[in-house]
């Protein structure tokens, strides 16, 4: 006779077959979660949330002259209408995982939907600078915990080999509004008033609010705890706050104070520098961080990280450089220059789906470095072909082939970001990328715009050299300009017409250059990031967390 078995006990889920019974059934279930709605049906819900704050990033910028003039403030006042919202937004970004873990995930995403909307509403009928001011920092609180917790919530609700699909949407969002914000902005502005870049954000935040009630619900693994307002980090919260401040006034402030020429400048850059030293090494010995940076112990997370910063720089790079070269240098208006991008906008809408499909067939780093040997391709296009005789169509396709790349980097590394992390820590994940998405942007607009400026000035210098009067192809170019000029001015002025029409034509050609040097200059960054591309996990197409992180 064979020995008797030990019996299985019964399943305590329905429908679930008998395991073992070391396997807990909040295991099974953290495991098994779906949401209740259809997971597409979230993702757009969040998504139209999260479009609505990425708008309000770049909506304001043409405006600001309006702005000024109606509230009786100068155009350097104006610009902290910029400078509140972005420092507010830096601040609350990575908060959105230690905030959930209060309140849940679901009810401070209503929450912040509920702020960004009143405070649209204030923004909109400010009478005067400092309250608009004010409201624009209510409103910059709001919409930092849209974007992260948007993707958190995307995350959590597909499968893992769908986030992908899932990420392109959210691409898509991150992607294509600032890139409509400057042409919607100044075609509101030119045809009603400048208050109504706000107004309009009213219907959609009472839509998003009705359908996120409605669709969206928190997993089995968040779950509130509000014991931890009894314990809130006020030092992790203080040196987040001198350090993002530091950050965007410095970044925002630098060219119209030249930079560290500026004590006001240098006492910005030493705050973010201490604030970020700080906070570094205060949240990394907290049990309950605001932050928890101990995920960087994650190389590959870590990788992702620092890939998306490069990668968030590169959008919003592009995101200005194109345009004011084009108003700067080609003469077109605001709306002309924002229309020349729409091809681009178009474009992405072909491309994000696609790249979706391809992170469940293609590995994330070979996305990854083919996205990266595209970029290397489109900025030495670009520096070819920006030169002072570009057509509108040239403008556009340009436009079209800068954000060909920008897909599959975007969602490729978004979604390696998840590979191997606790489903925990999914809102902490998404507000650290994002955050660094965001500081990337921050950074290199800064940067790239210094640089255009620097060469520019390099350039200038050593085409003025030409311009000598042992030069003969100065002279001949001079003599010729005065006799044209001459039939019109007289002969009198006609010389000194002429030598300041050359000098003008330097000057352009001088700005020019400076647009080229800088494309080329990313380009070889981009090199660089192809080989950053091959340090992430050999993981398999569409692979989420890994074995351990169901717990």
């Amino acid at each position: 006779m064979s020995e008797l078995q030990p019996a299985v006990p019964p399943s305590p889920i329905p429908g679930r077959p008998a395991q073992d019974p070391k396997i807990s059934v909040e295991s099974y279930e953290h495991a098994h979660w779906k949401p209740r709605v259809n997971p597409w049906l979230i993702a757009m819900t969040v998504a139209l949330a999260a479009f609505m704050e990425v708008l309000d990033t770049s909506i304001a910028n043409v405006a600001l002259p309006h702005i000024a003039g109606n509230l009786g403030a100068s155009e350097n006042q104006s610009t902290w209408v910029l400078t509140s919202y972005l420092v507010s937004n830096a601040i609350v970004l990575p908060l959105g995982g230690w905030i959930s873990n209060v309140m849940g995930r679901r009810n401070f995403f209503v929450m912040c939907i509920t702020i960004f909307t009143v405070s649209s509403f204030l923004c909109g009928a400010a009478p005067t600078l400092t309250l608009l001011l004010l409201f624009r920092v209510l409103q910059g609180a709001g919409g930092g915990g849209l974007q992260p917790m948007a993707q958190a919530i995307m995350a959590d609700s597909f499968e893992p080999h769908k986030r992908g699909q899932a990420f392109a949407l959210y691409g898509l969002v991150a992607v294509l509004a600032p890139s409509i914000g400057p042409t919607l902005g100044g075609w509101i502005t030119d045809n009603y008033s400048w208050r109504w870049i706000f107004f309009i954000n009213i219907p959609v935040g009472i839509l998003a609010f009705i359908l996120v009630t409605r669709m969206v619900d928190d997993p089995p693994w968040i779950k509130p705890d509000r014991g931890l307002l009894r314990n809130i980090d006020y030092v992790g919260l203080s040196f987040l706050t001198i350090a993002m401040g530091g950050m965007q006034i410095m970044l925002d402030k630098g060219e119209e104070n030249d930079w560290f020429a500026s004590d006001f400048i240098r006492v910005m850059a030493v705050l973010f520098i201490g604030g970020m030293i700080g906070l570094i090494l205060w949240e990394w010995t907290r049990k309950q961080p605001l932050m928890n940076l101990k995920l960087f112990r994650f190389k590959n997370f870590a990788i992702c990280c620092f890939l998306m910063l490069l990668v968030g720089g590169v959008l919003n790079a592009n995101t200005v450089l194109q345009p004011q070269f084009m108003q700067l240098l080609l003469g077109y208006t605001a709306t002309t220059a924002g229309l020349a991008l729409t091809a681009g906008g178009l474009a992405l809408v072909v491309m994000m789906p696609l790249a979706g499909i391809a992170t469940g067939k293609i590995s994330a780093r070979w996305l990854a470095a083919g996205g990266f040997i595209m970029f290397v391709i489109t900025f030495r296009y670009a520096a070819d072909v920006t030169n002072l005789q570009m057509s509108f169509a040239e403008a556009s396709w340009l436009r079209v082939v800068q954000m060909l790349p920008l897909p599959f980097c975007f969602i490729s590394i978004t979604n390696a970001a998840y590979v191997g992390m606790p489903k925990r820590e999914s809102n902490q994940v998404a507000g650290l990328i994002n955050f660094a998405r965001n500081i990337g942007g921050s950074v290199l607009i800064a940067v790239t715009n210094a640089q255009v400026t620097n060469r520019a000035m390099w350039h200038q210098q050593h085409l003025q050299g030409a311009m000598q009067s042992g030069n003969l192809a100065f002279q001949q170019h001079t003599q010729a300009l005065s006799g044209f000029l001459s039939n019109t001015v007289g002969a009198a002025n006609a010389h000194s017409m002429a030598l300041a029409n050359i000098y003008n034509q330097l000057n352009q050609q001088a700005q020019m250059q400076g647009y080229q040097d800088v494309y080329m200059e990313l380009s070889w960054m981009s090199v660089g990031l192809i080989a950053l591309a091959f340090l992430l996990n050999k993981a398999k197409p569409g692979e989420g967390a890994g074995a351990g992180a169901m717990h």
